[in-house]
């Protein structure tokens, strides 16, 4: 399972021209889920992400987490970030979960983290999606369980 975590002033990702999620001050979690995942690693990446200390405190430092800000998370389904790039000029997505698993995994994730964060947004799995953003810093992390 793979994370791109971006710090945003605000972030909404559209759906045939409608808005299906959107939030403030928080973090954007694009979200890449492979076919040897499971719950155990959705777990992981998830507590990473939210307890990941990437906002700044009173010292304009990198010490405080999602969680301790109040932060709003909006997350997307993005299978692309489990693909191998590593031969040739086209991506192979031999590694990406099937979309039965991809659905269950990121739903899971979503509810697990709606356990935490009281603003939790979304996209809409296996969707066409437009996503916006104001990166804040601007600060972007790959994370990885």
């Amino acid at each position: 399972m793979k994370a791109v975590v971006q710090r945003v002033q605000h972030a909404s990702v559209e759906v045939g021209g409608q808005i299906v999620g959107e939030i403030g001050r928080g973090l954007l979690v694009l979200l890449g889920v492979a076919k040897n995942d499971n719950q155990t690693v959705a777990d992981k990446l998830l507590n990473k992400v939210l307890d990941y200390r990437i906002f700044p405190d009173a010292d304009d430092k990198m010490n405080l987490s999602l969680k301790n800000i109040g932060g709003e998370l909006l997350v997307v389904s993005q299978f692309t970030l489990v693909a191998d790039t590593n031969k040739g000029l086209r991506p192979s997505f031999s590694a990406a979960a099937s979309p039965e698993l991809g659905r269950e995994l990121y739903e899971y994730w979503v509810k697990e983290a709606e356990k935490s964060i009281k603003n939790v947004a979304t996209g809409q799995f296996g969707s066409d999606m437009q996503v916006s953003l104001q990166n804040d810093g601007p600060v972007t992390f790959i994370l990885e369980a």
